[in-house]
């Protein structure tokens, strides 16, 4: 659904899916490692193409292994079970609609297309040879994911329209193959758009919203974003925000990278004392959990008295977790993570455990990455006019 606003924004309702709960609510541990697996593949992948594109390293991955993988118009948003927030788009001329995953964390779009064959049933499919503005780029793309997920096929541009807005000529990936990661109904959405920046694009090619902010399509180059755990109320406000749902004034840390939404981040506070100090970050409405250096991790749930469960997944006494107040500091304020949020849901009922919602990584160096752990405690926006990005207390 696409509404307008009397100030021009518009808005995509997003919905909400997950896959990392079993049917009684407690977590599935195994999808929730895969989900972390392909969470750090897709950042590697995104830093590979970085490198290729720009021809330099980003420092803040340096202490990474070397054994390891080197690899405003609104939308209303899906949680695809915690793992996918997706929305509508229009592609083509004519304009045909599809579902896809609004990813922060990458700058790419992808969409089945009419070669895919039975690992896209379910999807509906892109023929670009039924538009009237679609080209062929005569290039073909592969794009891996770490839980082994593939998607390959045709480079072409065409007409994309996200919350009203048209960007022409953007460039998208036209599928002639989805690994099972991809297949329906596990992948909710027929495809996915990358919202960052162009020197990240496996296609090096300008993401959509740089598209359309170069084509003078917005009214401000800002993205608005709301989740909710409920996934209910989740949207995407594309050229503005919504006032209605936040109060007071933006915080704002700027990008210190374009190529992700790469910011730092002053801190992390429990109980009111600071228990980590100043530390890179990704903000990322593609990834579920917050992802932190392994080590620094670990000292959090020490401090906590958390158990290790292998993975970098922590679980914590279910009781205690009400009374643990966590708050991650940015642009020297503190925001305070819900403890409905930082319970990522019961790991053994038996045993009254939760597990907690940081993780840690041994394969994201330094970086770290903010999630919807964190995101659905505050207003996000994501400002490329003046790259940065804002947090503010929900209404």
């Amino acid at each position: 659904m696409v509404s307008q606003s009397p100030t021009g924004s518009a808005r995509i309702a997003l919905q909400r899916r997950s896959n990392l709960h079993y049917f009684d609510g407690t977590v599935n541990v195994s999808s929730l490692r895969a989900h972390i697996t392909s969470a750090e593949t897709k950042i590697a992948h995104g830093r590979a193409a970085y490198t290729r594109n720009t021809g330099t390293t980003l420092p803040e991955f340096h202490s990474m292994p070397s054994s390891k993988r080197s690899v405003s118009g609104e939308d209303t948003l899906t949680d695809d079970n915690g793992v996918r927030w997706y929305g509508d788009i229009t592609v083509g001329t004519p304009p045909s609609t599809y579902t896809v995953d609004f990813d922060t964390g990458s700058a790419d779009l992808f969409l089945p297309g009419p070669d895919c064959g039975s690992t896209c049933d379910g999807h509906n499919i892109y023929d670009p040879t039924s538009s009237s503005s679609s080209k062929d780029v005569n290039n073909t793309f592969t794009l891996s994911y770490g839980d082994g997920s593939t998607v390959l096929g045709e480079r072409w541009t065409d007409t994309v329209a996200i919350a009203g807005y048209t960007a022409t000529n953007q460039a998208l990936g036209v599928a002639s193959q989805y690994s099972s990661g991809f297949t329906s109904p596990g992948f909710a959405p027929d495809g996915l758009i990358g919202l960052a920046f162009k020197s990240i694009s496996a296609y090096n090619a300008d993401s959509i919203f740089q598209t359309l902010a170069a084509q003078g399509a917005l009214p401000e180059q800002v993205l608005g974003v709301k989740l909710t755990s409920s996934g209910s109320g989740s949207e995407l406000r594309v050229g503005g925000t919504d006032s209605a749902l936040y109060q007071g004034g933006f915080t704002w840390t700027d990008v210190v990278q374009e190529g992700y939404w790469q910011i730092s981040v002053d801190g992390i506070n429990i109980n009111g004392s600071e228990a980590l100090s100043s530390f890179p970050a990704i903000v990322d409405t593609g990834t579920t959990l917050i992802l932190g250096q392994t080590d620094s991790v670990q000292q959090l749930y020490n401090s906590l008295g958390g158990k290790s469960i292998g993975g970098g997944l922590y679980t914590l006494p279910c009781a205690s977790m009400p009374g643990v107040d966590i708050s991650i500091k940015l642009g020297g304020k503190a925001f305070v993570l819900g403890s409905d949020t930082f319970n990522f849901g019961t790991y053994n009922s038996t045993e009254g455990t939760c597990v907690g919602g940081i993780s840690g990584s041994d394969n994201l160096g330094d970086m770290w990455i903010l999630g919807d752990i964190f995101l659905r405690n505050v207003y996000t926006v994501f400002d490329l006019g003046n790259s940065r990005v804002g947090y503010a207390e929900l209404a």
